[in-house]
């Protein structure tokens, strides 16, 4: 049975966009990047993934420095090479192709010895869009407790 942990979760992602679909991912990573992310020393907060030259890569997903490794650290915001299946890496830069999409990391977790990402295809919520979705929460919320009481 392979093991999960959740190591960074981005909640904004959620808040910001519909996701339309959901991806797991790896990546390539340097052996000061995989540590610092079994440290939960990762911030996905304004990362997004891009493609090009037929690769999928990770922007601005800022993995802190490992303090152990003084001389072959990495820089925090490099953009990292996800991996990926070849119809799904073309059908992601389709999408991504498209006005109004975007690819955005909603976590990163261990799954046994790798760390993997979950993308989601992504499209932006207007200010309006953002207000009924949290009206609907609470309605759900409050409908949940009247179902206890």
């Amino acid at each position: 049975m392979t093991k999960f942990r959740d190591i960074a979760v981005n909640r904004r992602a959620t808040y910001d966009y519909e996701i339309l679909e959901r991806v797991e991912a790896g990546l390539v990573l340097m052996s000061s990047e995989i540590k610092s992310i079994r440290d939960n020393r990762v911030n996905l907060s304004g990362a997004y993934a891009f493609p090009q030259n037929g690769e999928l890569w990770l922007q601005n997903c800022h993995i802190a420095p490992y303090p152990s490794a003084v001389r072959d650290n990495h820089e925090p915001l490099r953009p990292r090479k996800l991996l990926l299946r070849k119809d799904q890496l073309r059908r992601l830069s389709e999408t991504a192709k498209q006005k109004g999409y975007t690819i955005v990391p909603l976590k990163i977790y261990i799954s046994g010895h790798y760390a993997k990402i979950q993308l989601g295809v992504g499209r932006g919520k207007k200010r309006f869009d953002k207000r009924r979705a949290v009206a609907e929460r609470d309605r759900r919320r409050e409908a949940r407790e009247a179902e206890r009481r």
